[in-house]
């Protein structure tokens, strides 16, 4: 074997080991996330499912991190594991539909709004472009945030996650590594209240509750934040989604 031959197989040798360490290190993170989201779910929902779903997307988001782009790890992982569990949950269906259908149409206000203002657009400005009371819109960001509508992988209507896809088509998957990237950065570029929550939720693992007394405000106004950041991130990442996914 060449000295450069033998170089690239340490080099790739010790990537691996790495990879292996930060899931092992990370692999408590899956179950946390697991039971803390299945408290929120049906009876029906078997925890060894959302377990083996969070599993893949702490790998997938070992493999697609981008430390420069701005989001820990930790934050960013929560969000790709969650996101595994949440494509595991739409196969089953469990979520009414018309409660998609009120996020997609949060979605698509809050996208309108920043794209004619470019500035993040504020409650009030969405609800008014829905037609909605304020307190109508903020029980439809707190749906969202309790049915947990945002999925790292997929922005659409479809199945979500597709490791065969992924791994069959080098075309396929460089753009979704690519919208990973995307994913990292749009998380840094939340407001500074929501990037916050984001943060306690995902990588601190705290509760709404928790959050509330940390942030000094109700747990029902946590919920309220939570969710609207979830529906920006899709918001703003939707556009790009579906140049890149097709």
């Amino acid at each position: 074997m060449s000295a450069l031959a033998h170089e690239a197989l340490q080099r790739y040798r010790a990537a691996q080991t790495d990879e292996t360490e930060l899931v092992s290190r990370h692999a408590g993170l899956v179950k946390r996330i697991a039971y803390h989201l299945a408290a929120r779910l049906p009876a029906s929902v078997e925890i060894d499912d959302l377990i083996q779903a969070g599993s893949i997307g702490l790998l997938e988001a070992v493999r697609h991190y981008q430390g420069d782009r701005g989001a820990s790890f930790e934050t960013y992982a929560g969000i790709r594991i969650r996101g595994a569990m949440l494509d595991e949950l739409r196969r089953g269906d469990w979520a009414p539909r018309s409660l998609h259908r009120r996020a997609r149409a949060v979605e698509a206000a809050m996208r309108a709004i920043e794209q004619q203002t470019g500035r993040e657009a504020r409650d009030t400005e969405v609800a008014e472009h829905l037609g909605l009371s304020l307190d109508d819109y903020h029980a439809a960001v707190s749906d969202a945030a309790r049915c947990q509508v945002l999925s790292a992988d997929a922005f659409d209507d479809g199945d979500g996650y597709d490791a065969a896809a992924e791994h069959g088509d080098p075309g396929q998957q460089f753009d979704r590594e690519a919208f990973q990237q995307e994913l990292v950065g749009a998380i840094a570029g939340l407001p500074e209240r929501e990037r916050l929550v984001m943060s306690l939720y995902y990588e601190r693992e705290l509760n709404l509750r928790e959050i509330g007394r940390v942030l000094e405000v109700s747990e029902s106004r946590i919920c309220q934040i939570h969710g609207q950041a979830l529906l920006r991130l899709r918001a703003r990442l939707g556009d790009w989604a579906d140049v890149a996914l097709g």
